[in-house]
């Protein structure tokens, strides 16, 4: 019923998205092939529109979540379409991130869609729509690290088996950021739902500050080794070592 509410343009996937796709199709095909004269501006190329690509898929899914929930606008701000420049924050959701990954290794979460709360009913659905994104970055971080826990590396060249481990670390740091019960990220909108009126009251003011204080934490030099010692033990968990994942970050920063 939703669905037939919005118009069939809403859904048509946007040429912008068409060519982040395609860069990194070409730039994994490079790394694959060591067809680049110089291996990290491939890694570079693809890891970069890689990650833009999980981030458009991440707003995807809150939007169509909230759209099957309820939330018939989201087509009509182009939130179907996966093109990034129709996010609320654009700076936000994409150059922020990608920002952040190329100083320093973090996948820093982004946002926003704009969801009309007030057409949706259900405390489930508000939780799973704050869900739907992070666990996306859970899916792409499965997806880049099969060839590792299936033990399907072989014939696999190392550049881009390197490449693969810093995406997946992108991924993992992004989907525990994002999952943080910290107000503005989509952890404490999981559980809003679920608080009391007086409650939400009182971090509401604090929400626009939540990602910087999470990220602020990082600095800490106790909760950064706890954090990543976190990230690391999950990579390892999925067959990916700590060896392949400093050689994708260090391919990833060709320029150092």
């Amino acid at each position: 019923m939703t669905i037939a509410s919005t118009r069939r343009g809403d859904h048509r996937v946007s040429p912008v998205f068409v060519g982040i796709l395609a860069v990194t199709a070409v730039t994994g095909w490079a790394t694959w092939t060591g067809f680049a004269a110089r291996p990290g501006v491939a890694v570079f190329l693809f890891v970069t529109a890689a990650w833009i690509v999980s981030l458009c898929l991440h707003e995807y899914a809150h939007a169509r979540t909230a759209l099957h929930s309820g939330d018939i606008t989201v087509g009509a701000k182009g939130y179907l379409t996966l093109n990034p420049l129709k996010y609320t924050h654009a700076l936000l959701s994409i150059v922020l991130p990608v920002i952040f990954v190329i100083m320093g290794g973090i996948g820093l979460p982004g946002g926003a869609v704009f969801i009309e709360r007030g057409r949706i009913r259900g405390r489930w659905r508000h939780s799973l729509i704050s869900a739907a994104g992070p666990l996306t970055n859970v899916l792409f971080a499965a997806v880049c690290t099969a060839p590792f826990w299936l033990h399907a590396l072989d014939g696999i060249p190392s550049d881009f088996r390197f490449a693969l481990a810093f995406l997946a670390l992108l991924q993992v740091t992004a989907a525990i950021l994002n999952f943080l019960p910290v107000p503005g990220l989509d952890g404490y909108g999981v559980i809003e739902p679920w608080l009391s009126y007086k409650v939400k009251r009182q971090v509401e003011p604090f929400a626009p500050f939540g990602l910087l204080f999470a990220f602020a934490l990082l600095w800490v030099p106790s909760i950064n080794s706890a954090f990543f010692g976190l990230i690391d033990a999950i990579l390892r968990g999925l067959g990916v070592s700590d060896q392949d994942t400093s050689y994708g970050w260090s391919l990833y920063r060709f320029w150092a």
